[in-house]
């Protein structure tokens, strides 16, 4: 008996197919200084404008959500999740967005639902200005099983050497300004699916619980928040900035503050959505645990100047004045 690819379980047609795909989609988000995308084996990008550049680079994935998104059948904003919080962790640097590469693995490939997402994908770089200029898909029988995804993006952004927020002048006694989260973004998935007992009870993401409005899948699945246009035109104006992602208020403020300084922030300050009470409920989960692993209503820290702090609290939408730096480590929530 004689083997082939397609017996060890990877469809190349399947796969040239989704590639045409991809290749008529992605240059909808091309600008001029895209020289060449998909199609050759790497993409060229023209770095055009800037006097002194600094490159700013970041990966990231969208984690366990894909579980969620699998379970319903829904991937159409798992491309905004991995494109916005991308743009966050570069933006936290002072960065304009140029490029991002995507990664796509699955054990079977079913072009139906890379199509979804891809979709998704090129509407949120569209959003935000980014070429999507190239990246990869892979089937991988035997590493992931079948059904199973893995979402992964790549991003390059730039900044001026005199423009990169910094964070060496923070003091004691500046403003921490916190921005409305959408809900979980991107970070605690593993956490809520073992509270609500997902894998084993897959019908309870269709169930509406009052607490939300809605289903519970469509509040686990709304997409990550984006802060780079309600923030760029103010960065001058910012000390810091952290995005609360995975390790929540504790593991993040900190990596943007110099030595001997700590934040204190104060609970009760901005609205906690619904879904993250409704979790601390359905699980017993602990309160500094809720804490340590989710964002719990606030997607970005901004660090800011008593002097500046009173504007910008009035120029960025949603914006809560929830603490302040401190002389010591770490974070105190009080």
């Amino acid at each position: 008996m004689s083997e082939s690819y397609a017996s060890a379980g990877v469809d190349i047609p399947a796969a040239g197919r989704l590639k045409k795909f991809m290749a008529r989609l992605a240059p909808t988000t091309f600008g001029p200084q895209v020289l060449a995308g998909p199609g050759p084996f790497a993409g060229l990008f023209a770095l055009r404008g800037f006097r002194e550049p600094v490159l700013v680079a970041s990966c990231d994935g969208v984690g366990t959500k894909v579980k969620v998104a699998s379970l319903l059948d829904r991937y159409d904003t798992l491309g905004y999740d991995l494109v916005h919080h991308s743009v966050n962790d570069i933006l936290t640097l002072g960065a304009e967005p140029l490029f991002l590469l995507d990664y796509i693995a699955m054990g079977k490939l079913e072009p139906a639902r890379i199509e979804r997402l891809f979709q998704g994908l090129v509407a949120a770089c569209k959003g935000v200005g980014v070429a999507l200029l190239g990246g990869e898909t892979a089937e991988m029988p035997g590493v992931y099983q079948e059904g199973e995804m893995d979402l992964v993006g790549f991003i390059l952004g730039v900044v001026e050497r005199d423009r990169v927020i910094s964070g060496r002048d923070i003091r004691a006694g500046d403003w921490l300004l916190g921005l409305a989260s959408s809900g979980l973004h991107t970070n605690g998935y593993s956490l809520a699916r073992k509270v609500f007992r997902l894998e084993e009870e897959p019908a309870v993401l269709r169930k509406a619980f009052p607490p939300l409005e809605r289903t519970l899948g469509e509040a686990l699945l709304e997409p990550h928040r984006c802060y780079y246009d309600s923030l760029k035109s103010l960065l001058p104006r910012v000390k810091a900035l952290a995005h609360i992602t995975g390790g929540g208020f504790e593991g993040n403020i900190p990596r943007v503050l110099p030595r001997g300084l700590g934040a204190r922030i104060i609970g009760g300050s901005w609205e906690v959505p619904a879904i993250f009470g409704l979790i601390q409920r359905q699980g017993a989960v602990p309160e500094a645990e809720m804490y340590r692993v989710f964002n719990m209503g606030v997607g970005m820290v901004v660090v800011a100047s008593p002097e500046e702090g009173p504007s910008l609290l009035q120029s960025i939408p949603g914006a809560r004045h929830i603490g302040e730096i401190i002389a010591g480590k770490g974070v105190e929530i009080v």
